[in-house]
């Protein structure tokens, strides 16, 4: 069998390649990325190449499985440019593999895609897929779910699954996550547990998480089983205010949700940070998910808890961890984190400028 994976040396690509590689129903991997990595994992080969440009289809040719996962979390302050490369550059991804007449297709959607839902109850996989529309993320990934119900309609002959995580954390991604979201700024080796202060108590503030090697086992057996359709992987426990303060050792302090936002909304303003403070709307409103389905179906249970994935990204912060692949490299930000400075924090993408 032979799978190409679009977007193979990211947080999530990683995962995956590594879990294919280990699949010995898997003969050959293509990995398909903007720059090819120093890292050489088993049965894989790799193409440089861009989703927003180029033809895709010969890249394609021959794959029993197209695995999608490239997306663009920078510039935030660009979304035009987010939108040409994730929205634009998924349905040219799509064309691609019906030129290529691939059997199955396989794309990383996310709990981003997911209308504005509740937290004491867990929804399934027919819950609305509309997104937080303040959010480029959240329009950009419902608009995604759009494009592949029309595609699901016009090539039938073609499996197509679609996967829903809640947030992925590994060791090595931290450095990464750090980058795209907290900034240069964040003191990432004092983020540990002690000397966080307090963690605020705020309504809503609650997100499922999935470990990256468990994130790569959905998509394996989402590449050599027969199953279709979407489906939500999070692992247990949700993690909500008072959980977070136990991981992370501090104080819970009740604050309103508006004052939350405010301050990541200033520090946004004054280019401190490059999160939109859109995305903490997003979070506050995305649902709770039942992953029921992916047990059942796939057959994916889990290995690591949510707590554990997110005590990784704790060490993975403080260790300043990474990997031998342009994404997830501790080096991106360069000395002293200038590069991540010279990027306009949140302006432009850094591993597109380097």
């Amino acid at each position: 069998m032979r799978v190409t994976v679009v977007g193979a040396t990211g947080n999530v690509g990683t995962s995956v390649v590594s879990a294919l590689a280990a699949d010995s129903n898997v003969t050959s991997i293509l990995g398909l990325a903007r720059r090819t990595p120093a890292w050489s994992p088993a049965k894989t080969e790799w193409r440089s190449v861009d989703v927003s440009a180029g033809d895709l289809a010969p890249h394609f040719a021959g794959s029993d499985a197209v695995v999608h996962l490239a997306w663009l979390f920078q510039p935030t302050r660009d979304p035009l440019t987010t939108w040409h490369v994730n929205a634009l550059g998924s349905l040219r991804v799509f064309a691609a593999a019906a030129r290529a007449k691939v059997p199955a297709l396989v794309y990383a959607s996310s709990v981003g895609a997911y209308s504005p839902g509740p937290k004491d109850r867990p929804v399934t996989e027919d819950w609305p897929t509309h997104g937080w529309p303040g959010a480029a993320y959240g329009r950009e990934k419902a608009y995604v779910e759009r494009a592949l119900d029309l595609f699901e309609r016009e090539h039938p002959e073609i499996r197509v699954v679609r996967l829903r995580p809640g947030f992925i954390f590994k060791r090595e991604a931290a450095t990464e996550q750090r980058r795209l979201f907290a900034g240069p700024f964040l003191p990432q080796r004092l983020v540990r547990p002690g000397l966080v202060p307090f963690v605020p108590d705020i309504p809503g503030l609650t997100f499922q998480a999935v470990h990256g090697d468990d994130i790569g086992e959905a998509y394996r057996l989402a590449v050599v089983g027969d199953a279709s359709g979407a489906f939500n992987i999070a692992a247990d426990p949700v993690i909500d205010p008072a959980a977070l303060a136990g991981l992370l050792g501090a104080r819970l302090v009740s604050v309103p949700a508006p004052l939350l936002r405010g301050a990541v909304s200033a520090a946004w303003r004054m280019r401190l940070v490059p999160a939109a403070p859109e995305l903490v709307d997003m979070v506050l409103a995305m649902p709770v998910m039942d992953a029921s389905r992916a047990r059942t179906e796939l057959g994916w249970r889990p290995r690591h808890s949510a707590s554990d994935a997110f005590r990784e990204l704790l060490e993975g912060l403080r260790s300043v961890a990474g990997m031998a692949t342009p994404p997830l490299s501790p080096h991106a930000g360069g000395p002293g984190r200038i590069g991540e400075l010279a990027t306009g924090i949140g302006k432009r993408d850094l591993t597109r400028t380097r």
